[in-house]
């Protein structure tokens, strides 16, 4: 797991796309700049939601993504900094 200091996290396990970007896209906007939100996600789609994301906003950078396991289920974790 990547060791990145986070300042907020945000749990969306058990929802599916598009939620987990919709609910990441509410907080960071919560945010002030440069703090970064750190999103729990079950939905594999997730991976390339945030991607696509990361791509079109101006307002965000995807920092890392990684995969762990809890209780035998895939958790997939995504680091998204409000840009400035």
């Amino acid at each position: 797991m990547n060791q990145i200091h986070f300042d907020e996290t945000l749990d969306v396990r058990g929802l599916n796309c598009p939620m987990p970007v919709v609910k990441a896209r509410k907080k960071i906007g919560e945010l002030e700049n440069g703090k970064i939100l750190k999103v729990l996600s079950t939905d594999r789609g997730s991976i390339k939601d945030f991607q696509g994301w990361a791509k079109v906003a101006k307002n965000i950078e995807l920092l890392a993504q990684d995969t762990d396991t809890e209780d035998e289920a895939e958790i997939y974790v995504h680091f998204v900094q409000k840009a400035d």
